[in-house]
């Protein structure tokens, strides 16, 4: 599972690199900040303890060509994911996601105006817990991922905006054998709304 996590993020990578840029093509990249908000894991108390929100970082790196369609990377890091470092030690999410964007440049590429879009992807999704009076057994998870979500930029100039977002992410269970490869939605899975700068 790691080295086709490792793959599909290094192919994503890769596609940004050396897609096609034509002459209107629109670079950015956006830092953000983020609430999380979800039932984490199902079925256990892990999904309980997270149901008021927690604070996350991150940013997003990407092109669009004639600002409609492009690709984007998504980094994010959210520190004390499932509650304090008394309850489960230090914990931590961190998504790794290279998506697909679609967007509708309302006053164009230059200048003010707006974009609402559309994005999805695959990725990391690592989860991490180092034990505490709650969670007692550390744990590290390295999953293949995937996100979907919308937003809205909107350009005060040619450089410089605001970006909305709101997505859902949720990891995949990979139960494959030799004969039969099956991809379910895995048990962990939670909602982000980030707001953040967006330069151009």
């Amino acid at each position: 599972m790691r080295r086709a996590v490792k793959g599909l993020i290094l192919t994503a990578a890769a596609a940004l690199a050396l897609s096609p840029v034509q002459a209107r093509a629109e670079g950015y990249i956006s830092p953000w900040v983020a609430a999380n908000a979800g039932t984490g894991f199902n079925g256990n108390n892990l999904g309980r303890s997270f149901d008021n929100g927690r604070a996350g970082i991150g940013t997003q790196v990407g092109a669009m060509g004639k600002g409609i369609i492009g690709g984007e990377l998504d980094f994010g890091w959210s520190p004390s994911f499932f509650g304090t470092t008394n309850d489960f030690g230090n914990n931590s999410v961190i998504d790794v996601m290279g998506n697909v964007i679609v967007g509708i440049p309302i006053g164009g590429t230059h200048g003010a105006g707006l974009r609402p879009y559309v994005t999805a992807g695959l990725g990391l999704l690592r989860t991490q817990i180092d034990g505490g009076t709650v969670a007692t057994v550390s744990s590290s998870n390295n999953d293949l991922g995937w996100n979907a979500g919308a937003g809205l930029m909107g350009y005060f100039s040619d450089h410089f905006g605001l970006r909305g977002d709101v997505r859902y992410l949720r990891n995949i269970q990979n139960n494959s054998t030799a004969d039969n490869i099956n991809f379910d939605p895995g048990n962990f899975h939670f909602w982000r709304a980030s707001i953040g700068v967006v330069i151009r």
